[in-house]
């Protein structure tokens, strides 16, 4: 993608457009929340002073016109990610809740004492304690999978294992820490040979990979709207039509019943059955202009965007002395790199960054059991998206020496 191209990409995001501690802004914090393009803020606008009513509700034309706006862009949102049908998509408030939902609805029901669950120690918190609770509350045991050297999931390790009480594989698509991803679509296969459940946060996957869920026959998704240039307070969960009618809901109340009696209630089908309450319309509206603006610009070049970016990134820190970087080179295209300055705690080095403009996560990014096997409490992340450019990652790589030298005495 040439400079021209990422201008004027860029001139879709205004709030890239400002200095913060009296420097250009460069915000490398994409993989906790990406910028939202103009037309994902003017489609909420224009949701707030033309269309807000509550869908499924009222026959009044607002009433009906919100309605239309909310499941069209659950159409949308199937469409993007390779849903058979609309009915496999669900509105949460994010992918820990979705994850939650999933875990409660569709997976403990399943499970006996004695039962298995396979999961990564890469996992992010919100993939990783709602199976230990799950677990706690069934007797089933959770176990760590084998990853081969890149820190895939080894389907040859998988193969040498007994797995004749597994349930189901939980993992990340992509890792929030490492930028590793897993092989979906074969362990999507694996899974299926075996009975067994596929769940999959992809959180840090959707706004980089195409997606062909049903094709790769994962049995539940979950991902962020706020990732992938949308609004903040919307999660996605995909739930294989298979498990549509056997998946328990796991919140209660409007909307998601179909009678009442005094003792007892039934419910609506999927996916209503899993949205009780008013719902985030405007941010369904939302999601919907960002899935619009990703595929204006298209995967092919937003793919190709990160991954030149993210290796002049990765070969710019590599060269500099006293920075360790935890990212695989491997996965180095993959626009999430991991890295500690020697002998500068990760905050304070993230302090640093921030007087010269640039905004990094530091901390141990709700991982960390990861963290323990790789030896550190916290480590520095910068991650990267298709409107940040080769321009920024030369001043941070500059920026990374700069605040190296401060804390060093210029050693």
């Amino acid at each position: 993608m040439n400079k021209q191209e990422i201008d004027r990409i860029r001139q879709d995001f205004p709030i890239l457009n400002q200095t913060v501690q009296d420097e250009p802004l460069i915000y490398f914090d994409n993989a906790a929340t990406s910028q939202s393009p103009q037309t994902v803020i003017d489609q909420l606008v224009h949701f707030y002073q033309k269309d807000r009513a509550n869908a499924h509700r009222g026959v009044h034309t607002l009433g009906q016109r919100a309605t239309d706006l909310y499941e069209g862009g659950r159409e949308k949102i199937a469409e993007f990610i390779g849903a058979q049908s609309p009915d496999e998509v669900t509105f949460t408030s994010g992918t820990t809740d979705s994850l939650n939902r999933i875990a409660r609805g569709l997976v403990e029901p399943r499970l006996e004492a004695g039962d298995i669950l396979l999961t990564t120690y890469l996992e992010h918190h919100s993939n990783l304690v709602p199976w230990q609770e799950v677990c706690q509350r069934t007797g089933a045991h959770l176990h760590f999978m084998p990853l081969d050297a890149s820190g895939q999931i080894d389907l040859a390790g998988l193969e040498a294992m007994d797995t004749s009480r597994v349930k189901a594989i939980v993992t990340h698509h992509v890792s929030n820490v490492l930028g590793i991803h897993q092989p979906i679509q074969a362990l999507g296969q694996w899974t299926r040979d075996r009975d067994t459940l596929l769940i999959v946060d992809g959180a840090q996957a959707v706004a980089h990979v195409p997606l062909d869920l049903a094709k790769w026959q994962v049995d539940a998704y979950a991902f962020s709207s706020h990732k992938m240039y949308g609004p903040m307070g919307l999660g996605v969960t995909y739930l294989n039509h298979r498990h549509l009618s056997t998946t328990q809901p796991v919140s209660y109340g409007g909307e998601m019943i179909h009678q009442v009696w005094d003792d007892h209630a039934n419910y609506q089908q999927a996916p209503w059955k899993f949205e009780a309450g008013t719902q985030a319309i405007s941010q369904v509206v939302g999601l919907a202009a960002a899935i619009d603006w990703i595929s204006q610009i298209g995967f092919p070049l937003i793919q190709d965007q990160e991954a030149q970016i993210s290796r002049r990134l990765y070969q710019g820190l590599s060269e500099l002395e006293g920075v360790t970087i935890y990212t695989p080179e491997a996965s180095a295209a993959n626009g999430i790199l991991s890295f500690n300055l020697q002998g500068i705690h990760p905050h304070d080095a993230a302090t640093a960054y921030d007087q010269l403009g640039i905004a990094l996560r530091a901390g141990h990014h709700c991982a960390q059991p990861l963290m323990r096997r790789l030896e550190v409490p916290a480590t520095l992340r910068a991650s990267l998206m298709v409107y940040n450019t080769e321009e920024e990652v030369d001043r941070f790589i500059q920026a990374s020496q700069e605040v190296k030298e401060y804390f060093t005495y210029g050693t």
